[in-house]
């Protein structure tokens, strides 16, 4: 008796557990539009992810739209960002942000793309890899959009960003709308901020006879100073991120700069499928009179896949 009690306790315990796991897994694989999810920018990335709080850059059009904002409203920032992506896939995005003098805060454009090499088309009658029907296929999904911030008082900044997104597998495809809300706040002690975005808030797409949603993703957390110097200060940032296709998420990542010319970068990615630690490093040097550039660089471990290596330039003038 002793024993069966024993027994039926350990299962109660592990059912909760279970239950848990269970619903987790119900949910993978039924989202479309995952290239949505693909983190924007060497810096960001090298840094964990860990950016919806630090969004002071180009990349902030995907991280926080608010970000934008805080660009200084004489400058300009012309960004190209690339990822060499596992499966011999690529990722390409570009995104421009400027001001106009009619319209309070920023406005910023952005162009996102994951594809694929043509591929020989094969069938069951003509399986030869290298010769195939004689035609070739290839597939890509890209996103387009628009943004606007602003910032309402001195520490408040509000960002939207309205995305078209179109799919393509060969000569199929389908196109749907979404919707990115971002917040920053600075809280005014060690340069400490608080950010909030929701990416991907758009309508059900449907590629040949199925309908799916695409993921909805909520990112909340927060960036400080940690430390200070003449010519070196090191940027500390988390945070927590809830897909609705898999569990609860969270970024950790550090930026440490020496003298505004040379940065170095490490993160994490915790509870991730597929993506684990990351670092990079920066640099950032005239190219003109006016004009300065940023080039960075990322490493993710993506585990079983292998690795991603992304690279960014981004011109500020």
């Amino acid at each position: 008796m002793r024993k069966l009690i024993t027994a039926l306790g350990l299962l109660g315990a592990m059912v909760p557990g279970l239950a848990g796991a269970a619903e987790i897994f119900d949910k993978v694989g039924t989202f479309d539009g995952q290239f949505l999810k693909i983190g924007i920018g060497a810096r960001a990335e090298a840094m964990g992810g860990a950016f919806v709080a630090v969004a002071d850059d180009a990349s902030a059009l995907f991280w926080n739209a608010a970000g934008i904002a805080r660009i200084a409203p004489d400058k300009s920032e012309l960004q190209f960002n690339h990822a060499i992506w596992p499966a011999d896939l690529k990722f390409t995005q570009a995104g421009y942000v400027f001001h106009l003098k009619k319209i309070p805060g920023a406005l910023g454009v952005s162009v996102r793309s994951l594809y694929m090499d043509p591929m020989i088309e094969t069938t069951a009658y003509q399986p030869d890899p290298q010769v195939g029907t004689g035609r070739t296929f290839d597939a890509g999904m890209m996103a387009a959009g628009l943004t606007y911030a602003r910032s309402f008082t001195d520490k408040f900044s509000a960002g939207v960003t309205l995305n078209i997104v179109h799919e393509g597998l060969a000569e199929l495809s389908q196109q749907t709308y979404a919707f990115d809300l971002g917040t920053l706040y600075d809280v005014g002690t060690a340069g400490m901020r608080i950010g909030m975005a929701i990416s991907n808030m758009g309508t059900d797409v449907q590629f040949i006879d199925r309908k799916a949603r695409i993921p909805s993703v909520f990112r909340v957390g927060t960036s400080a100073m940690l430390m200070q110097s003449t010519g070196q200060h090191l940027l500390g940032s988390f945070e927590f991120s809830h897909p609705p296709d898999n569990a609860e998420r969270l970024n950790v990542g550090v930026e440490y700069a020496f003298h505004d010319y040379l940065y170095l970068r490490a993160g994490d990615n915790i509870n991730y499928d597929s993506e684990g630690v990351a670092g990079g490093v920066g640099f950032h040097f005239p190219v003109s009179v006016a004009g300065m550039a940023d080039f960075d660089y990322a490493f993710t471990d993506m585990k079983a896949l292998g690795a991603a290596h992304r690279f960014s330039l981004k011109f500020i003038f």
